[in-house]
């Protein structure tokens, strides 16, 4: 039939062709590519809210910094307690119920911006810097300038993050914070052990969720626990600050998320559209929607996309090439086979109506002539239709093509009668004639060749076959004595059907399959398959000689 690609060495997918699914809005391989590339960030976006370290390392600082407060706090209400006593005449008791204390305490705990409960050593409350100094006094009234007017992006962020953190909410199980008008001694644990001379800090969540944070300082004068100072504070200012990183955290990860997602659809799209324009490509290639389905092109791409889009083309062009040797193929079998069925009916209509014996004799010749022909011919149809399949699921081999010469040559000698032309066969003692193949399918292209040159070698000529190396190719050739090719024939010989008979030979003796199939196996080795005269030196023709080119197994 027609030529073959190489051969492979796999063999032929089962799966059926499924028709191309429709997705919108965006494809497969397009939300892939975005969830690869997105999900890391929106991760990084949960994550920080979850990323506790920050915040607690604040935490613990400020601790550290109330621990520190209240120590010196502490010390300035012993001092005072000391200071009392000594000019004091009517007492000589050391005790934090004196006038000073309150005054002492508020003053030190306006900066701080911290509450501070004063406890005697039986737990009685003696200042609260709740209570001001200036009771009773003019309140100066000053006008504060409008709160800042947020941008939409900002407005969105923080709307976003309150949604989350309050899904999310808080994954601690701290105690609750008891916010009397008159706190009780019993209100602070911490409190309690700092009558033993030791400090003592604690967190407790607030009603509105605030953390609180307490540290409690043993009040000392003369190493005599005198009572306790337990200062307060909440986290709104750690929250806040921990809140604007986050915010700023996300909104820079919002915006790195659009981007990276707006550069993931247009990656995918420089992938996911070409390999879908390619799939409903095949679609209609499959479907036979049109004569010529046009396979887009992107081999300017460079890359695997622009591979698969030319292998893709090949492979279209050699389908419609295949459908049209098919048609040529079905169309050449009608008509080699309507001659001799022509013939053959003919014979037979005039065989019914003529009594001449002798006429009647060359009739049933003629009727035996188109019965062998057609045999013939069905034979190397059939031979040639099953030719393509054969070569595209074997599996090929390592063939000696030397070793091959000297096989099929030598079964001429021992079978072909002695008026035929001698053989012979030079292989050389070279590098080996290793090629990649099917060897029944070579073998038969050698035998197709031997045959050929039998039919046009004359009586006292020769068949000779060589083979040999040329680079990378292993060459055969088939010379003959024969009268040779007419120049305007040489491609025309390798045509299905094309039959130039030598004189004296049957009409029909040959179906002119031969040589075409010849070409049909060599050309799906990855080779060629030429023809040309040989001459003498003056210019005349003295033969034919066939050549074989065959890539050399590496």
């Amino acid at each position: 039939m027609t030529a073959s690609p190489p051969l492979r060495a796999d063999g032929p997918g089962t799966g059926s062709a499924s028709a191309v699914r429709r997705r919108w809005p965006f494809s497969s391989l397009t939300g892939r590519i975005l969830a690869i590339n997105v999900v890391a960030l929106v991760l990084m976006v949960g994550g920080i809210f979850y990323l506790d370290q920050f915040r607690s390392g604040l935490i613990e600082a400020r601790i550290h910094s109330l621990r520190t407060e209240a120590t010196l706090i502490a010390g300035a209400l012993g001092e005072a307690a000391l200071r009392h006593t000594s000019e004091s005449s009517a007492s000589t008791e050391l005790t934090l119920r004196n006038e000073a204390t309150p005054g002492i305490l508020r003053r030190m705990m306006v900066p701080l911006r911290s509450t501070a409960f004063l406890f005697d050593e039986d737990g009685v409350l003696v200042a609260d810097s709740r209570r001001l100094i200036a009771a009773g006094r003019e309140v100066l009234i000053e006008p504060l300038p409008p709160p800042e007017e947020s941008s939409w992006p900002t407005e969105v962020a923080e709307e976003a993050y309150d949604a989350i953190a309050e899904v999310l909410g808080s994954d601690d199980d701290l105690t609750p914070y008891i916010d009397r008008l008159t706190p009780r001694f019993e209100d602070f644990e911490e409190a309690v052990l700092a009558l033993s001379g030791e400090s003592a800090e604690r967190l407790r969540r607030h009603i509105s969720g605030r953390t609180m944070i307490s540290a409690a300082i043993p009040v000392q004068g003369l190493k005599q626990v005198l009572g306790v100072l337990v200062i307060v504070t909440d986290s709104r200012q750690i929250d806040e600050t921990v809140r604007s990183e986050q915010l700023t955290t996300l909104m820079v990860l919002a915006g790195t998320l659009g981007v990276t997602a707006l550069l993931s659809l247009f990656f995918a799209s420089t992938i996911a559209r070409p390999i879908r324009r390619l799939a409903l490509a095949a679609e209609r290639v499959r479907k036979g929607i049109g004569r010529r389905a046009d396979i887009p092109d992107f081999r300017r791409r460079g890359d695997e996309i622009g591979d698969l889009s030319g292998a893709l083309r090949e492979m279209t062009r050699a389908l419609y090439r295949r459908i049209d040797a098919t048609e040529s193929f079905a169309a050449d079998v009608a008509h080699e086979l309507k001659n001799p069925l022509t013939s053959l009916s003919s014979a037979v209509e005039t065989l019914q109506r003529d009594v001449d014996p002798d006429k009647r004799a060359l009739l049933q010749k003629i009727i035996r002539d188109d019965v062998g022909r057609l045999d013939r011919l069905i034979s190397d149809i059939s031979n040639a239709s099953r030719l393509d399949a054969e070569l595209s699921r074997s599996e090929t081999e390592d063939v000696d093509m030397g070793e091959l010469l000297d096989r099929v040559v030598e079964v001429y000698r021992a079978t072909q009668p002695a008026s035929l032309p001698p053989i012979t066969v030079d292989v050389g003692n070279g590098d080996p004639l290793i090629v990649a193949g099917l060897e029944i399918r070579l073998g038969q292209v050698i035998r197709n060749l031997i045959d050929n040159a039998r039919t046009f070698t004359p009586e006292g000529g020769s068949i000779r076959l060589r083979g040999y190396r040329d680079d990378d190719d292993v060459i055969i050739e088939v010379e003959d004595d024969g009268p040779g090719i007419p120049e305007a024939k040489r491609q025309a010989i390798f045509d299905r059907f094309y039959s130039e008979r030598p004189r004296g030979e049957a009409f029909g003796t040959h179906s002119g399959l031969g040589l075409s199939i010849s070409k049909q196996i060599i050309e799906a080795h990855g080779g060629a398959i030429s023809a040309e005269n040989r001459r003498r030196p003056g210019g005349g023709v003295i033969g034919a000689r066939f050549r074989i080119v065959l890539p050399a197994r590496s």
